[in-house]
């Protein structure tokens, strides 16, 4: 998919200006193109080297800017190849025109993910861990990088290749009874194989009963505010971010399209998602507006309904009260601050009063939001597996697992559980990434940034 034997560079830092930013490069030609690239004496590995660095504008016009230097010789590097990185003035001008010498010096520009795919290939990331490098960085809460470095520590790997391990030595002492047929020698009897398998069955099963709050953790989640028009809904959605995102006014019908924003609730990456009242209208606009509310509520993970406390429940509050009863939802009592009008005791809901203009209550949504996104599972413990990609290919592996215990409690032939113990550890391979199709790769660096 990429070209392994080749020198790559890339600008390792994100877009924008800032003091600092890096150029990174890997391969075999790195030694050469720096001395192409900086003054001075040849870098020790390892050691930070101030120096003037080449810079290349687009019309080939030369200049340089102050910078530090660090190489990494192969194999201790991230990549596990020769590398670079050169620390300059971290304007984008500056660094394009370090990339652009570089690539003059004989480099060409990285593909998105290939330093990482790199480090995977030379055997220095598993491919969970390099997964979770891309996870690490798109972390938008504390707990999604918790969760993320936990696997970038190899933690997941740990407890694949244990399981592994034991189907290894299982399926070795099964091959061994195969290889004397006439003798009868068994090395392993069908009662012993499927207590082992039990056992393996029952660690895989703890590591996907974990998988859907990994999952939610990893992926974050959507939540809808919806409710009848001037009940507060942009107002609580403000609150909830902390920010003036959506306009409110007096005026029915103000918001009329989505508003959508990502915020921490209780270590969830959660969409929160602004909707236009739902009400009878002729406006063409805010009907379509209503019609996008009721899509994004069939969508959502959860459903905030909005009533004004102040006041008794309208046509328009029951039409969303309706809508969404067999919807997973919080009723939201807003306006906590004035008399108590509205009467929920008849809804089959979990109910919590705020004030979105005070602030009151606020801490107790929050909590309760989480609650009912974790099915009151709390997330302070770090989810052993959070990719798909892994869940699908562990469950495949149970399944052949699952067979191969069948046909031993059966006392079926030795080869036949042999075979499906055997499925079950490539599938077990797939997901560390020692049999990995090139397409199957191309997908998981295609979403890196570029540098990374």
């Amino acid at each position: 998919m990429f070209a392994p034997d080749d020198t790559i560079v890339a600008v390792a830092t994100p877009p924008g200006r800032g003091a600092i930013g890096v150029v990174r490069l890997s391969g075999p030609r790195t030694q050469h193109i720096l001395r192409e690239l900086l003054t001075g004496a040849a870098a020790a590995p390892r050691v930070a080297r101030v120096a003037r660095v080449l810079v290349l504008d687009a019309g080939g016009r030369e200049s340089s800017d102050d910078a530090v230097a660090l190489f990494f010789a192969a194999p201790q590097s991230y990549t596990g190849e020769d590398v670079a990185e050169i620390s300059a003035h971290g304007n984008p001008l500056l660094l394009e025109g370090i990339v652009r010498a570089a690539m003059r010096a004989g480099a060409r520009l990285a593909e998105p993910g290939e330093f990482t795919l790199r480090a995977f290939l030379n055997g220095k990331r598993d491919l969970p861990q390099a997964e979770a490098v891309a996870d690490l960085i798109d972390a938008a809460t504390p707990a999604q990088a918790r969760a993320a470095a936990d696997q970038l520590h190899g933690t997941l790997t740990a407890r694949i290749g244990a399981i592994d391990a034991e189907l290894f030595d299982l399926l070795a002492r099964l091959e061994a009874s195969l290889d004397f047929p006439d003798e009868g020698y068994h090395f392993v009897e069908p009662a012993a194989i499927v207590g082992t398998l039990d056992g393996i069955i029952g660690r895989i099963d703890t590591l996907l009963a974990d998988a859907a709050r990994g999952r939610m953790l990893r992926e974050g989640v959507t939540v809808v505010i919806a409710g009848r028009p001037n009940v507060g809904k942009s107002s609580l959605f403000n609150a909830l971010l902390g920010t003036d995102r959506a306009i409110v006014t007096d005026v029915p019908g103000t918001t009329r399209d989505l508003v959508a924003e990502r915020v921490d609730i209780g270590g969830l990456a959660v969409t929160l998602v602004d909707t236009a009242g739902a009400r009878p209208t002729v406006d063409p606009i805010e009907r379509e507006g209503v019609a996008r509310s009721a899509q994004a509520r069939a969508a959502s993970s959860l459903v905030l309904v909005i009533l004004d406390q102040s006041e008794e429940l309208s046509d328009d509050d029951r039409h969303v009260l309706d809508a969404t009863r067999e919807r997973p939802r919080l009723i939201v009592k807003n306006k906590s601050d004035r008399p108590d009008r509205c009467d929920t005791s008849d809804l089959a809901a979990s109910v919590v009063s705020v004030s979105a203009r005070s602030g009151d209550g606020l801490a107790a949504l929050r909590e309760a939001i989480a609650g009912a996104l974790t099915t009151a599972e709390p997330l302070s413990d770090t989810p052993a597996i959070t990719n798909m990609r892994h869940v699908a290919l562990l469950d495949d592996a149970r399944t052949a697992i699952s067979k191969a215990r069948t046909a031993a409690q059966a006392a079926a032939p030795e080869e036949f559980i042999a075979a499906d113990l055997q499925q079950a550890r490539e599938r077990l391979d797939e997901i560390v990434g020692r049999r990995t199709s090139d397409d199957v790769l191309r997908h998981i660096f295609e979403r890196f940034c570029i540098g990374k």
